[in-house]
């Protein structure tokens, strides 16, 4: 039984091996030199204005959850859109509701304020 997982236990090891093999050649073979500007963070080549460390806003993750939410429930209309004949009015009414619902949710987001970035 266990002789069915040797080729995973092989690729497995053959893929550690070549990684490791490439770290350990790279620090042998690389080049070593040392200077200041080589050891900054990359920020696509601009000078940080702001510390790394700074907070985000909580606007700015309630909108970032919030994007995730609608585009996933977005997701549901395909399936839908592709059955629609043979779902009928039955499942016109469902997704009727289902719109409805996630226009409800989002006025209360946008009335709240939770769309805004001031």
């Amino acid at each position: 039984m266990l002789a069915e997982y040797i080729g995973v236990a092989l690729m497995l090891l053959m893929a550690i091996g070549i990684a490791g093999g490439m770290v350990f050649m790279t620090s042998i073979l690389g080049p070593k030199r040392y200077f200041p500007d080589k050891m900054e963070p990359f920020e696509c080549g601009e000078s940080q204005l702001v510390s790394p460390h700074q907070r985000f806003s909580v606007k700015f993750y309630l909108v970032a959850v919030l994007f995730v939410l609608f585009d996933i429930e977005a997701v549901f209309f395909f399936p839908w859109a592709v059955l629609f004949k043979r779902l009928g009015v039955f499942g016109f009414i469902e997704m009727l509701l289902f719109i409805i619902i996630l226009g409800v949710g989002l006025l209360y987001v946008w009335k709240r304020g939770g769309l805004d970035w001031e």
